[in-house]
């Protein structure tokens, strides 16, 4: 297992909520939700701030793909904010997130919240989900998880 801390990126059109990992990739804790506009460049500047504030060795931009591995209507999105995330400073893998926020909607509901008034919290632990599913399969696989990013295409 690679050392070092991780940001898992949940993209979403309203918010992109984003988890961090401790130094030894044990652990996917909640970070931060940050809202989405129309310009997505505010987003990608705060989750780069972040990513050099906690010294991240790397970021996991959940892949949004349908059930059967195809693209969404989500899954250009989800490309296009880990291409523009990939700015030479740290690498950034694109992971299949398939049911992170449905899993994060079911954990919320398990906990006696409701998910009207748990919106941000939903991105933040979907983002959490997918941060550990990475962990969990570079663990068992001893490879770094998802695709690498190319910080060339922007």
């Amino acid at each position: 297992m690679r050392h070092g801390v991780r940001l898992g990126v949940d993209v979403g059109t309203v918010r992109v909520g984003v988890a961090r990992s401790d130094p030894d990739g044990l652990l996917a804790t909640p970070l931060e939700t940050v809202q989405r506009g129309a310009d997505i460049a505010p987003v990608v500047a705060r989750v780069q701030a972040l990513a050099a504030e906690l010294d991240a060795v790397e970021l996991i931009v959940g892949l949004p793909l349908s059930l059967r591995g195809t693209d969404t209507a989500s899954t250009g999105d989800a490309r296009r904010v880990a291409a523009l995330l990939a700015d030479g400073e740290r690498p950034v893998r694109l992971v299949d997130e398939r049911l992170t926020t449905v899993s994060a909607q079911s954990a919320l509901h398990a906990s006696g919240r409701n998910t009207r008034g748990s919106r941000r919290v939903i991105d933040q632990v979907a983002a959490v989900i997918l941060l550990q599913h990475a962990l969990d399969a570079e663990r068992a696989r001893g490879e770094a998880p998802g695709t690498l990013v190319d910080s060339n295409r922007k």
